[in-house]
């Protein structure tokens, strides 16, 4: 699934469109784009692609948009202090035709691309292995080398373990560290105010490392449960 984040011309939309549908991919999402949906400049750009335009979703949010995926991948081409892995495209996309379940691959903005709060979203980085002393990319152009390694692996998919539970969707585990966030809110932990952002991001890459189960999300979110009880029931 791609997820165009907060894009900026529906040409550039429609020309995505384009370029998922020339290597098979249909499902796309989109995040607050800045001109609204549906966008009339889109369609002419797309030429032809239609179908991926008229099964387009939009949410508010990243979070909202990948809440049912298992795992997030963020494009970047430059270091945003967010300490993840990082592979290529080609890896990424061997690693989603051997997942039994729902992947999101995120791309930002024409102008500025994803910003650090979204990469930090996702539990994996693809970097495309450009010229370093020119590593501009437009829109269309960064969908199209990914879904291109996509369509490699197409009819090639390897059937996933069965004795591991798979990982849970990015809405549960959103759950969690929103549960933990607020834990550590009323404990005073977050502290000085002007590190509170880098604090939670930090916090939030320490969690999204690990390949979380659902039930492994359920246990953690017991245990968080059981020493907020304590910790209210202590005060009274």
């Amino acid at each position: 699934m791609i997820v165009l984040v907060r894009p900026q011309l529906g040409e550039n939309i429609g020309k995505a469109a384009r370029a998922m549908l020339n290597f098979g991919l249909t499902e796309m999402r989109l995040v607050s784009p800045r001109d609204g949906w549906p966008n009339p400049s889109a369609g002419p750009a797309a030429s032809g692609a239609d179908l991926v335009l008229e099964k387009a979703q939009v949410f508010e949010s990243v979070a909202d948009a990948v809440a049912d995926c298992t795992h997030v991948y963020a494009t970047t081409v430059r270091k945003r202090g967010v300490t993840k892995p990082v592979v290529t495209p080609e890896v990424a996309a061997r690693e989603i035709h051997g997942a039994a379940t729902r992947s999101a691959i995120l791309f930002g903005p024409e102008r500025s691309g994803l910003e650090t709060d979204d990469v930090a979203l996702a539990r994996t980085i693809i970097t495309v292995p450009i010229n370093p002393e020119f590593g501009s990319l437009n829109l269309a152009q960064a969908v199209i080398l990914v879904a291109y390694e996509w369509s490699k692996h197409v009819g090639l998919e390897s059937p996933p373990a069965v004795d591991l539970d798979p990982p849970a969707p990015q809405e549960e585990l959103d759950g969690m560290i929103g549960q933990l966030d607020a834990m550590l809110d009323d404990s005073g932990y977050y502290f000085p105010p002007d590190r509170v952002p880098s604090t939670k991001r930090t916090l939030r890459t320490l969690l999204t490392k690990p390949r979380w189960s659902s039930q492994e999300l359920r246990t953690l979110r017991g245990v968080l449960s059981a020493l907020d009880g304590r910790k209210r029931h202590r005060a009274e």
